[in-house]
């Protein structure tokens, strides 16, 4: 599937739009947003009930993120990140609802999730006390 979506948008024209009919792929009432920056695809699947323009503004809001928090995102980013990537997303949608658009809340959330994550990490447990008994 990945491969398919990869083909149809690279043998696209620069000039048309990034708006595709994927009831081929995903089935009837699908389609397909995407962006290309660089050398990462943002691609959106969505069904014609959504506004594709709404869907295309997500991405940007999506891609304006993950550069505040990456600083220029790139391929390495994503590969090296994807839980926090993840996190990103699920702050911007969550159960197919968009929850945040703002890029400055979003990465307030994400820098709290991850203050919590790092916390998390280094509480230290306990070390567990066996008994001197040896049983044979």
């Amino acid at each position: 599937m990945i491969r398919e979506i990869y083909g149809v948008l690279c043998s696209r024209a620069e000039n048309v739009s990034n708006f595709i009919e994927a009831d081929a792929i995903f089935g009837p009432n699908t389609r397909l947003v995407y962006k290309h920056y660089a050398t990462l695809y943002f691609v959106f699947v969505f069904d014609t009930t959504e506004n594709e323009l709404a869907m295309l503004d997500l991405i940007q809001v999506f891609v304006e993120t993950l550069d505040k928090c990456f600083k220029n995102v790139c391929e390495l980013d994503v590969v090296f990140n994807f839980g926090k990537i993840h996190t990103i997303l699920d702050e911007i949608i969550f159960g197919g609802q968009v929850l945040e658009t703002n890029c400055i809340e979003v990465m307030k959330s994400v820098d709290e999730i991850m203050k919590l994550e790092r916390s998390s990490n280094t509480i230290l447990l306990a070390p567990i006390v066996t008994s001197g008994r040896n049983s044979r």
